[in-house]
């Protein structure tokens, strides 16, 4: 594993770094390497504590595990950092089931996929790192190449999937319903998970927008979501989050109309320093959308609708995003204007929603499910970090024996934007090709650090 990270860091100052970075064909591949695991043995360890008390700490452990075989159109990279994404935290809190379920699953299909199921599973559904090995079939890529993952699995035998990847039968998130994903040194992937990584990003800002920016452009930019479109009014929850942060830029790149839905007055000049102008904090607000915990309040629904009217000057939203979930779906379905879409996905605060399907009904509104995103819109969103359109929303970064601690700070929603891990890294600040751009871009780089 030393020379492998050997090889990348001369290539740090190289005078022909892909020159340097090819020699990795020539570098041994290690039996072993250190990954963030959760145990299968441990499944029942947080039964009967509410999910609130449930500690990732507690479940997530750095082991030294072997390393699988290399299966055709798969790749080996060598990971150099990697990020928290919500569903680390499910599957380190073993909600709302247990990982391994899905492993074994997934272990059924093949003799190859049968090397996902094991007693321990390798969690991490982001990446930035080199290829290191490419398996049979594989041409686009090779030992060398810096590369962001995305966390599309899909095995693209049926016909189902080769419209909308993400309808394939047998499509599944890397990292989270698959074995090897990015929080560990090396990860195994499929090839048409890769994509350029952009050379004027760190290691930790390449690796941290891959899952939230692309479920987010799926989501709200695609035609398989709400297809946005110039003067749509977008409501935003959690608009500073890991997903909101990057459906706010994207909102406001595309001639959109955000009005973003924070928690907190340091999470409201966050929104504002992205470059929106109308944000809600609801908790200085003081909206409760649920009077207890079996009953929703109406009239919060309505006194929210007409904060949005104030800010937008009498309009309703076009397009709500909506993440959280049942704690603010009922106000969603509620605010959104005559025919307006709700496009949901997560379901953060609980996956049973309710609402009232008379403001649905008859004012035509839709509700559109959004799930992750295919390679083309992966790719079209990775293309947008490249160009400096959209930016990393990295505020924190942690080595990767802490990565329970990031997920416990996630999980605790004490974080902002995306919560960084650093893998075979040795610190923050390295795999910069691209100066120029770079310099340009830092302000927007870096407005979430340290919040």
């Amino acid at each position: 594993m030393q020379d492998i990270l050997d090889v990348i860091m001369e290539a740090e100052n190289a005078a022909d770094p892909a020159a340097r970075l090819r020699s990795l064909a020539d570098v041994p591949v290690p039996a072993s390497y250190q990954g963030m695991v959760v145990r299968e043995d441990e499944t029942a360890m947080f039964d009967g504590l509410a999910t609130r008390d449930k500690d990732p700490r507690k479940a997530l452990h750095l082991q030294e595990v072997p390393t699988p075989e290399l299966g055709p159109g798969e790749a080996l990279i060598a990971v150099m950092a990697s990020a928290v994404n919500y569903n680390t935290v499910w599957t380190s809190i073993f909600e709302p089931l247990s990982t391994f379920g899905f492993l074994k699953r997934y272990g059924r299909l093949s003799a190859l996929t049968k090397r996902h199921d094991l007693p321990y599973h390798v969690v991490g559904s982001d990446a930035a790192g080199v290829v290191l090995r490419t398996g049979p079939g594989v041409t686009k890529w090779q030992a060398g190449d810096q590369v962001v993952a995305h966390c599309l699995n899909v095995e693209l035998e049926d016909a189902a999937g080769h419209d909308d990847t993400m309808l394939d039968p047998q499509q599944r998130i890397w990292g989270f319903e698959t074995n090897f994903g990015g929080l560990a040194q090396l990860a195994i992937v499929k090839s048409n998970q890769l994509m350029p990584k952009p050379a004027h990003l760190t290691w930790e800002e390449a690796a941290s927008p891959g899952l939230v920016n692309s479920t987010a452009y799926r989501q709200l930019v695609s035609h398989h979501g709400a297809n946005m479109k110039q003067g749509d009014v977008v409501l935003i929850w959690g608009a500073s989050g890991g997903l909101g942060s990057y459906a706010t830029q994207m909102a406001l790149h595309g001639g959109a109309i955000p009005v973003c839905v924070v928690s907190s007055p340091e999470k409201a000049e966050i929104c504002r320093r992205m470059g929106a102008d109308l944000v809600i904090d609801r908790a200085a607000e003081g909206y409760r959308f649920w009077s207890d915990e079996h009953t929703q309040d109406p009239a919060e629904w309505k006194r929210f609708g007409a904060r949005i009217r104030e800010l937008t000057g009498g309009e309703d939203p076009d397009i709500v995003f909506e993440h959280p979930g049942r704690e603010t779906f009922g106000a969603s379905v509620y605010v959104a204007k005559k025919g307006g879409t709700i496009v949901t996905c997560a379901s953060t605060s609980g996956y049973e929603h309710q609402y009232d399907n008379r403001y649905l009904w008859m004012s035509l509104k839709r509700i559109v499910g959004s799930h992750f995103a295919n390679y083309r819109e992966a790719w079209e969103a990775n293309r947008l970090v490249d160009l400096g359109r959209v930016h990393p929303t990295l505020s924190k970064v942690f080595p990767l024996e802490q990565t329970g601690q990031a997920a416990y700070e996630v999980h605790r929603n004490t974080h902002q934007g995306k919560v960084g891990v650093l893998c075979l890294a040795p610190a923050e600040g390295l795999g910069v090709r691209d100066q120029a751009k770079r310099a340009r871009h830092l302000p927007a780089i870096n407005r979430f650090r340290g919040v």
